[in-house]
C-alpha cells in the first residue's frame, strides 16, 4: 500500500495464475477511499454443441505495453482522481473458472473508479493486441474477435459494389 500522493500504471502479462491479492494491493492508497476491481474470467460456454474447456492468449507484449501506457494517460485525463491502475492479464492456456484478467484501479471516491474500470476493460478489449482461442471438447479451436475492436466484422462497413449507374 502506498502512503504518499505520488500515481502508479502497472501491467503486467503473465502465463501463472493471476493473484487477485496482488493487484488490489498495487493500487492500495491511503489517499483513496475506493479500490474498483475487474475479474475476467474463462467462463463455460456452448458454441455449435461444442462445449469451451478453455481459452488459450497470445499478445504482441511490446505493443500490448504501448497500448496499455495510452489507455493510463486517457483514463487520467478523463478522471484526474485515479490513483493507481494496474492490469494483470494471462498468457497461455487458461482453463474454464479461472481468471483471464484483473483490473483495479483506487481513488479517493468510488463513482470516478468505477467509470474508469469501466472504461479500461472496453479499451483493453478494443485496442490491445491480445488474442484469444476457444478450445473445445472436441479439441477442435476456434480464434474470437473482440466485438469492441475497430477491424471487427460486424463493425466493417459494407462493401461497395458499382453498379452500371456508378460507372
Amino acid at each position: 500500500m502506498e502512503e504518499s500522493g505520488g500515481r502508479s500504471d502497472i501491467f503486467k502479462l503473465s502465463r501463472d495464475w493471476l493473484s487477485v491479492q496482488e493487484v488490489v494491493s498495487a493500487v492500495g492508497s491511503s489517499s483513496c477511499g475506493a479500490i474498483s476491481l475487474f475479474i475476467g474470467t474463462t467462463r463455460e460456454d456452448e458454441v455449435g454443441g461444442r462445449k469451451v474447456i478453455g481459452l488459450e492468449y497470445e499478445a504482441y507484449e511490446l505493443m500490448a505495453q504501448s497500448e496499455f501506457r495510452k489507455i493510463c494517460d486517457d483514463v487520467r485525463a478523463r478522471w484526474p482522481t485515479v490513483t493507481h491502475v494496474c492490469l494483470h492479464h494471462r498468457l497461455g492456456w487458461v482453463k474454464v473458472g479461472e481468471a483471464s484478467v484483473v483490473v483495479a484501479i483506487s481513488s479517493p471516491h468510488r463513482h470516478e473508479g468505477q467509470q474508469a474500470i469501466q472504461h479500461v476493460v472496453e479499451q483493453l478489449k478494443a485496442s490491445v493486441p491480445i488474442w484469444k482461442k476457444e478450445v473445445y471438447d472436441t479439441q477442435e479451436a476456434s480464434w474470437k474477435e473482440n466485438a469492441e475492436c475497430p477491424w471487427a466484422l460486424h463493425n466493417k462497413p459494407p462493401s461497395f459494389t458499382p453498379s452500371s449507374e456508378n460507372v
